[in-house]
């Protein structure tokens, strides 16, 4: 496979990069959630090559490993919070909320630490994932320019934009005879598909927080590209102050970097060479997301009366432990699975996703339709089975089958009949054979996007161009 594009900073650009003979820094403070770290340091691979030195807050809570960034200077800022982390969605956001109000007063006095050590003038600017508020504001107030990077989708955040919208106008709260009501001012999204995080209350104020850091800042940059969403980002701009940046899919532009907070088993992909072309489902429902144990026994054998192929990621506490329960960890496969697969499958923790998505064999992927997954699947050509769990996740499925045609819903309760249908249309069925046809076309316009004066190779070099004017 060829390197990933990183074009070279111009000649104007090494000048403005260094002040007084050092080069110019970037500070960046991921959330630190899987989904959100990957794209932080895909953007830093980016600005790092571009000539700027990268400096990297960060939580304890899932603190990244230094020795794998060995480019980089890390900041460890305090949060002060212990136990377990959470699971449900509800808690990931009350956690999200309790780490802004507990780093705001450290992150404070380790950023005016920075600025007085690096001095003000080098510093370009704080990038800041868009949950992260508090980080905003404590750079403003030291006059610190600040960019936010949005982990989701150009559709997502006008879904945030829209929400007192919506309110107004009764589409939320969501009303469960509405779900299929389609919002007009959102179209294709229809009210199932708006974005939920648990209550009513505790998703207004999750989005009311993202919108208040984008609009303090100097700019928000977007993990998407034109030609996947050319009418939604020309919507933001309309809708925006401030300049909007889409710069995706960043997997093509960094290379792969260890900031994976599970080990990765890399022996699926030995088991992947040994496969016919397009002919593997590939199952991995991320990070957080959960099921209930009686979903991942009809999964398990809708999986296994279907008679294709898989890799399928059973990670540790993908069906979370009841509250008598103490281990944690074990998420158990049926009696019998294994004996009706082998041969024909293999069950990883963890899966080096990007690889396994870009391997020939690989014909379809049972996805929770996360963005970075999503974006993943599409920029390789493979088409997707789509199971939501919460948050952008039903909106970036709607946007896969009704805008995009690359795959389809596996919704309502899971039955093992359903599923192995799903499972067969997608890897052996014409239908699955015709996403498959579209899917390739957008693995072609992300390259085109990607390559030299593409749109998003463009959007880089205006990004950078920004972080040195401000």
């Amino acid at each position: 496979m060829s390197p990933p594009h990183r074009p070279a900073p111009t000649m104007g650009h090494n000048a403005a990069l260094a002040v007084a003979g050092r080069r110019r820094h970037v500070l960046l403070f991921p959330l630190g959630y899987q989904g959100h770290i990957n794209p932080m340091f895909r953007l830093a691979g980016i600005l790092h090559a571009r000539g700027f030195e990268v400096t990297v807050f960060h939580t304890h809570f899932n603190a990244p490993d230094p020795s794998r960034h060995p480019q980089y200077r890390f900041v460890t800022v305090p949060d002060g919070i212990s136990g377990p982390a959470p699971v449900a969605i509800e808690d990931v956001v009350s956690h999200i909320f309790a780490l802004n109000a507990a780093c705001e007063a450290p992150f404070r006095d380790l950023l005016a630490a920075i600025l007085d050590e690096y001095s003000r003038d080098a510093v370009a600017c704080l990038v800041a994932d868009g949950h992260l508020l508090s980080m905003v504001q404590v750079a403003t107030r030291l006059s610190v320019p600040t960019l936010v990077l949005r982990t989701g989708s150009a559709a997502c955040f006008s879904c945030f934009l829209a929400y007192p919208l919506l309110i107004d106008r009764g589409y939320l709260p969501v009303q469960e005879s509405e779900l299929e009501t389609e919002v007009s001012e959102l179209l294709p999204y229809r009210v199932r598909d708006l974005m939920r995080v648990g209550s009513h209350d505790l998703t207004r104020e999750l989005l009311a927080r993202v919108v208040a850091a984008v609009d303090a800042s100097a700019g928000v940059i977007l993990n998407t590209f034109d030609a996947l969403e050319r009418s939604e980002l020309e919507k933001l701009r309309r809708d925006l102050t401030l300049p909007v940046f889409d710069i995706g899919p960043l997997h093509m532009f960094s290379p792969v970097t260890e900031s994976s907070l599970l080990r990765q088993d890399r022996s699926c992909l030995e088991w992947l060479d040994a496969r016919p072309t397009a002919s593997v489902l590939y199952v991995s429902f991320g990070s957080l997301a959960c099921m209930s144990s009686r979903d991942l026994v009809e999964t398990a054998w809708g999986i296994a009366s279907s008679g294709v192929p898989f890799i399928w990621v059973v990670r540790p506490g993908l069906v979370p432990a009841s509250v008598e329960e103490k281990e944690t960890t074990a998420t158990r496969l049926p009696d019998g699975f294994e004996a009706a697969t082998r041969g024909r499958g293999t069950v990883v923790a963890w899966a080096p996703q990007e690889e396994v998505l870009r391997h020939p064999a690989v014909a379809g992927f049972w996805t929770h339709c996360g963005w970075n997954s999503t974006t993943e699947s599409v920029c390789e050509g493979v088409p997707m089975l789509c199971r939501p769990h919460f948050g952008d996740q039903m909106g970036n499925a709607r946007y896969v089958e009704h805008v995009w045609k690359v795959g389809f819903e596996v919704g309502g309760d899971l039955e093992r009949s359903a599923v192995e249908a799903a499972i067969r249309r997608l890897v052996t069925g014409s239908d699955g054979a015709e996403m498959r046809a579209r899917a390739s076309e957008l693995k072609k316009a992300a390259k085109e996007c990607t390559g030299k004066a593409g749109s998003s190779d463009l959007a880089i070099g205006k990004l950078v161009d920004h972080m040195l004017s401000l």
